[in-house]
């Protein structure tokens, strides 16, 4: 293949052209986008029991649920969050790679399957089911700038004019609503109700009865008499639409002609459809909702639609309504990737200086700078054509191949420029002579570098999306620059190279590059005399590597274990816990004095706080706070990092806050992975132990791992129980007073818990009505026991007569997961520590708990498991298809272990550089480590090929080994510069997205640190000994057995002389 392109350079041209086409138009069809999609589709179940307490709503509607989404095709697991506000949810995560669509649809037709067994009331509050996770995109508010819409109208405005837009925005999930739209609020008097003796249940049937959609049917509808010409519909007014026409609602009509009204003993108000939650921007009130996204969606253009959307909405805001973005995850995700392009283009600089350096001359350095932007252009077509998208993983690729593209393109370039110094031949003859010489060392050094990704594209789960991303582009791009060197590399250097006078080896050059040639040439001649004499001394050389080895093999496995670095991102969370039983006013106290510590934090840009609504569970004890930090230029230094300041305020607001559990935590990396950093495990009631020992047990937990060294911030992600009222009813003592069970259920139910009657019509839109006692009937127990039913002779029957009450301490929140009772715990690792440290410590304690309770992993926890299963098993893989490919490219079994002898080498670096900076084996340093697989054989490649070919043209093995290493020295330590220089952008990165950056480069520059200087020492005398040990005779093969065939045939040729 390289002579045809030698002899048409145009062709090579145009193919070379016609890959950087391919590329160009690629690059705009391909979205953008922070990570592909790593996290496992979810499928989000929501219901609500209106009055339930946590337990009925986990017992009748989780429960129930639950045993009907086992066996749902590539369900992982399965987690329900049931609260005392009778809502629960239930999140279902499927297996990577399932159709997220069809999970929904197979998740709604098992709900259908189970519908009838569910109460009633959930029924018609209706099952919402929904794509996404609970990690959100960005936060929207709207606020009155003259306070003339309070929360709730501006609640019922989002409702009515903005959440549909922004739910068809495609890639958004779930539409949270921080906040609640209008409802018929019917607040009853108790004590009135009393004195017209009637019942709670005279109220709600008055208002169900009178309050209904009437179709009226049409006057003159066929079939009808000829003579009719005229049909008009009947519109009746059946269901009411304003408070007056509510208070008008007739409760009991008397003989004498007069009436009790609804107003007689209630007051009428259109109000809040709950009160749950309350949201405030930056210290005042506002409405907020948040945004979730699909699990196929692209971040950066939903995040650019909502906002396109919120744009042209508030064309048609009321007066003095404003909205804002106070939170939005969106920009993190551009400036990480355009972070990641300017360390792409710096690594391109380094690469081509380090060229510049070595090949002394602009045209050699043209012909590899070339080579790098075909290849890249190329792999991009290539990833557009297999729906990649252009994401950090795929970037950071990009850069770890920048050092390996230029590789080909220099090893031939500096094949060419030796020949015609060597035997003064013109470029064209030279590329002729230099391409079979080298043809098999590009090959197999193409091979082995493509080859050695090939396990990370067949891991499972979320690592295995991650492995897979870097595995594609950087062996597409690895086999694009070998076909280069191959046709375009050759044809340029035919034809763009000028003659180099024979002999001339550049030491007679002045200044910068002189000095660099002749300290190159003594560097070689001291390499050369060192190889030489460890040829001599091979057993002294291999007990230095088995020393190596096991050194390797001893810091691996002590090195700490992690999935990904936690990243800065810009943000952070405070989530907020009072004590169990807090009411609202005391938990907005709570948010105020938080939001006072925020403000006084010069990091701080905007300040998102709810109340009601926390990654722990919902509650009125219960609230969350989205922090917003300054740009990374406004706030440099790790003392003014996200993590920095979260831990700052973690420690602060818990010493101030007593009464109260404030926790600021920052997101992981790939938030659709999870809500916080850290650890996430669940701690199981498998033997029914019961509620009180599952929070036994839990204590125990918390209280063990508070004092461990490991662990840090390690807390109840839930709603801590707290007091509730025992309501017994005593059965006997009703029948004997006439009052029914029913009648009771009902009046309690109402007055306490609300009643739930119906729609009626506002401005166009259908919205609820709800029957409740006045809020002062219902603040204490005693208002309870006050309440009176009516019996069977229509008699007021106090409560307290037949019921009685007393104090417990009870669940708020309900967990199961998978089926099983269950607490949520999530912590952190110390500094100086993992993540892994963290989840093997939490393993200990937790088998030191009493018999009867398991734990599972979840989130990132449980991607972080799969990951650490499959680290060894890749990069076992990894060597063995490399051994595999150079035995079939040798023909050998023994030759391929001289080259992979050399791998521990650079793993040696790596985890020396990466212990040293105090970071951990996670997914990135996994990467590099297959990396550094390859490169650590293609420096060895580059060795043995040229003294395997010798030693098959009979040539003496240690004469052939020591020229092969000083031949292949300068192009050696050329490519390895090139790819060490190429990578230190990364490894040096800061900013956005830094820590992956720096997880990446770091072990793939140790490695090629160590790698470069051992490789070329160890590599002779490991082909020596592998030779000899074996008794191995390379063959040639191909253009390098022709070649040889040629040389030798010359040689007998007789000259004319001699023949005459």
């Amino acid at each position: 293949m390289p002579q045809f392109f030698i002899e048409r350079p145009i062709f090579a041209w145009v193919v070379a052209l016609g890959i950087t086409l391919l590329g160009l138009l690629s690059l705009p069809l391909m979205p953008v986008a922070q990570y592909p999609d790593v996290a496992p589709p979810s499928v989000t179940i929501s219901a609500t029991y209106p009055g339930a307490t946590a337990e009925d709503v986990a017992s009748n509607v989780a429960n129930v649920i639950e045993n009907e989404l086992n066996g749902a095709k590539g369900l992982l697991y399965y987690e329900s969050v049931s609260d005392s506000f009778g809502q629960t949810q239930i999140t279902a995560t499927f297996k990577p790679g399932t159709d997220p669509d069809m999970a929904q649809v197979d998740v709604q037709n098992r709900i259908s399957n189970v519908q009838a067994a569910l109460p009633t009331a959930v029924v018609q509050q209706g099952l919402k089911v929904e794509q996404g996770n609970d990690s959100f995109l960005l936060v929207v508010t709207l606020s009155s700038e003259d306070g003339s819409l309070d929360q709730t109208e501006l609640a019922d405005y989002i409702k009515r004019n903005v959440q549909n837009t922004i739910s068809r925005v495609p890639g958004v999930g779930k539409f949270q609503l921080f906040a609640s739209g209008k409802a018929m609020r019917i607040w009853v008097d108790p004590e009135k109700l009393v004195s017209y003796n009637l019942s709670m249940a005279e109220v709600n049937a008055a208002v169900a009865a009178q309050n209904n959609l009437i179709s009226g049917g049409i006057l003159g509808a066929p079939p009808n008499p000829d003579s009719q010409r005229v049909a008009s519909p009947i519109i009746v007014n059946g269901q009411l639409s304003k408070p007056e026409e509510f208070e008008n609602i007739i409760l009991r009509a008397n003989l004498d002609g007069s009436s009790v009204k609804m107003s007689d003993i209630a007051r009428v108000e259109v109000g809040s459809d709950n009160y749950q939650f309350g949201a405030r921007l930056n210290g005042k009130s506002t409405a907020a909702f948040a945004v979730s996204l699909t699990p196929d969606a692209n971040a950066l253009e939903t995040a650019e639609g909502i906002k396109s959307q919120m744009k042209e909405l508030s064309q048609f805001f009321p007066d003095q309504v404003s909205y804002a973005i106070p939170y939005d995850t969106s920009p993190y995700i551009q400036t990480s990737i355009q972070q990641v392009v300017e360390t792409l283009l710096e690594a391109m600089l380094l690469v081509f200086v380090v060229m510049y350096v070595f090949l002394q001359n602009i045209r050699y350095t043209v012909i590899p700078a070339l080579v790098v932007p075909v290849a890249i252009l190329g792999s991009l077509g290539v990833m557009n054509a297999m729906g990649f998208s252009v994401n950090v993983l795929t970037m950071f690729a990009m850069v770890l191949v920048i050092g390996i593209l230029v590789d080909d393109a220099i090893v031939v370039v500096e094949n060419v420029e030796r020949i015609m110094a060597e035997d003064g031949l013109s470029p064209k003859e030279a590329t002729e002579k230099a391409m079979p010489q080298i043809t098999g060392a590009i090959v197999g050094i193409t091979l082995v570098l493509t080859v050695v990704f090939l396990p990370l594209a067949f891991m499972s789960g979320s690592v295995g999306v991650i492995y897979r991303q870097f595995s594609v582009a950087m062996a597409v791009s690895i086999a694009f620059s070998a076909f280069l060197a191959l046709s375009f590399t050759p044809a340029l250097c035919a034809t763009i190279l000028k003659p180099v006078p024979k002999g001339e080896h550049g030491d007679n050059r002045r200044g910068f590059f002189g000095m660099f040639n002749r300290g190159f040439n003594k560097l070689t001649n001291g390499y050369e005399g060192f190889i030489k004499g460890s040829l001599k001394r091979t057993g002294r050389m291999m007990l230095v590597y088995l020393a190596l080895v096991v050194a390797v093999v001893f810091m691996y496995m002590r090195m700490p274990t992690a999935f990904l670095p936690e990243e800065d991102q810009g943000f952070a969370f405070a989530n907020i816990e009072l004590p169990a039983g807090s009411t609202a006013n005391r938990t907005m106290d709570t948010i105020k004095e938080v939001e006072d510590y925020f403000f006084k934090q010069p990091q701080v840009e905007n300040l998102v706080t709810v109340r009601g609504f926390s990654f722990n569970g919902n509650g009125l004890n219960a609230a969350l706070a989205f922090v917003t930090l300054k740009d990374f230029k406004e706030r440099k230094g790790p003392e003014n990092s996200a993590q920095a300041v979260a831990g700052r305020a973690t420690g602060a607001l818990l010493m101030g806050l007593p009464d109260s559990i404030v926790f600021s935590i920052v997101p992981p990396a790939i938030m659709s992975l999870g809500n916080s950093s850290g650890f996430d495990v669940r701690l199981e009631d498998r033997a029914e132990l019961g509620t009180s020992a599952l929070l036994n047990a839990t204590q125990e937990l918390l209280d063990k791992a508070g004092k461990s060294p490991v662990l840090k911030d390690v807390r109840l992600t839930g709603l801590s129980p707290g007091q509730q009222w025992q309501v017994t009813i005593d059965r006997e003592k009703a029948a004997i007073q006439g009052v029914d069970f029913e009648e009771v259920a009902n009046l309690l139910s109402t007055a306490l818990g609300s009643s739930y009657l119906g729609k009626y019509t506002s401005e166009g839109w259908v919205q609820n009505v709800w029957v409740q006692a006045d809020e002062r009937f219902r603040m204490n127990i005693e208002n309870v026991m006050s309440l009176q039913a009516k019996n069977n002779k229509g008699e007021m029957v106090p409560l307290r007569t037949v019921v009685t009450a007393e104090p417990i301490k009870g669940p708020v929140q309900i967990v199961r997961y998978n089926s099983y009772p269950a607490t949520r715990i999530s912590g952190a690792a110390q500094e100086g520590y993992t993540s892994g440290d963290a989840m093997a410590e939490i393993e200990r304690l937790i088998s030191e708990l009493p018999s009867g309770f398991g734990y599972e992993w979840t989130g990132l926890s449980y991607q972080e498991i799969q990951a650490s299963g499959q680290s060894m098993i890749l990069m076992g893989l990894s060597v063995l298809v490399v051994f595999m490919v150079l035995a079939a490219l040798y023909e050998s079994w023994a030759i391929p272990l001289s080259v992979m002898l050399s791998v521990p080498l650079g793993v040696l670096g790596s985890v020396l550089l990466t212990s040293a900076m105090g970071m951990a084996n996670d997914v990135y340093f996994q990467v590099g480590i297959v990396t550094i697989i390859g490169l650590a054989a293609k420096n060895a490649i580059l060795i043995v090929e040229f003294a395997k070919d010798a030693v098959a043209r009979g040539d003496d093995l240690i004469e052939a080994t020591v020229e092969a290493a000083r031949l292949r020295f300068r192009p050696i330590l050329m490519t390895s510069f090139a790819f060490i220089l190429g990578v230190v952008p990364l490894a040096i990165a800061s900013g956005a997205g830094a820590a992956s950056q720096n997880a990446v480069g770091i072990g793939v520059l140790g490695g090629m640190l160590a790698a470069t200087p051992l490789a070329v020492l160890f590599v002779p005398t490991f082909f020596v000994v592998i030779l000899k040990l074996f008794k191995t005779q390379p063959k040639l093969f191909g253009a390098a057995a022709a070649a040889a065939a040629a040389e030798k045939a010359a040689h007998a040729q007789p000259s004319t002389g001699e023949q005459k």
